[in-house]
């Protein structure tokens, strides 16, 4: 460890897939000539937090808010400097779990929109590849809306499929149709008038970004690895 640097907590589990290919990005990202250069990371990839799906898109769910807290405070008593959260859905439950420590938890909807406005092509309509729970609950759309861009959601039926795929890559059982779904998404987001893609789910994530697409996409995923390493190493 380098003088200095901090040691990461990742609240994960979110899903334990999507926890995984984070630290595998934050890893290949990291400039390492040794196992030393690599950033030391305390993880709590629990797949048992109670599903945001069902709290917040179908009203039956227990409020996975308290487990998140739970996991916040045994991450900072191991020894975390900072937290981080690789999933866009939790971020709903953001503020709640700050209160519960007393180290930062970075903020993947603040840094993906500062990305988006720093982007050189400047994009004004953003397209949301996201879970229908981030537009339900104005997750993206209130601090996008404030910063002077506005979002372009998928159609009702659309977003039912997005869901569907979203719930594939938990069960690990995505197919080719599901991509071909994934992409003609995309293609409609972007000839509805989409200057650029934001890929705001974490499951989403895995996949890549959506075959065929002409606009820029922009992974919340990759945004957050980027900060996450620059916070480490101050």
């Amino acid at each position: 460890m380098r003088q200095g640097e901090k040691t990461v907590g990742i609240i994960g589990g979110m899903g334990p897939e999507a926890t995984v290919e984070f630290m595998r990005r934050v890893i290949a990202a990291t400039p390492a000539r040794d196992d030393r250069d690599h950033l030391h990371m305390l993880v709590d990839n629990n797949p048992k937090i109670p599903s945001r799906i069902a709290a917040i898109i179908e009203g039956t769910g227990e409020d996975p808010a308290p487990v998140l807290c739970e996991m916040a405070k045994g991450l900072e008593a191991q020894g975390a400097d900072f937290l981080v959260m690789p999933c866009n859905t939790a971020h709903y439950y953001l503020t709640q779990i700050a209160r519960c420590v007393n180290i930062p938890l970075l903020n993947m909807v603040d840094l993906s929109v500062k990305a988006l406005l720093a982007a050189e092509a400047k994009p004004r309509r953003i397209g949301m590849l996201a879970s229908p729970a981030v537009r339900r609950v104005g997750l993206y759309g209130r601090q996008l809306e404030q910063a002077g861009l506005q979002t372009i959601f998928p159609g009702q039926q659309d977003e039912a499929l997005i869901l569907a795929i979203i719930k594939a890559v938990k069960a690990g059982q995505l197919r080719d149709e599901h991509r071909k779904d994934y992409a003609r998404i995309a293609t409609s987001l972007s000839e509805g008038g989409a200057e650029a893609l934001l890929i705001a789910c974490t499951e989403l994530s895995i996949m890549g970004p959506p075959a065929g697409i002409t606009r820029p996409a922009f992974d919340t995923l990759d945004i957050l690895v980027e900060a996450t390493i620059g916070a480490a190493r101050n």
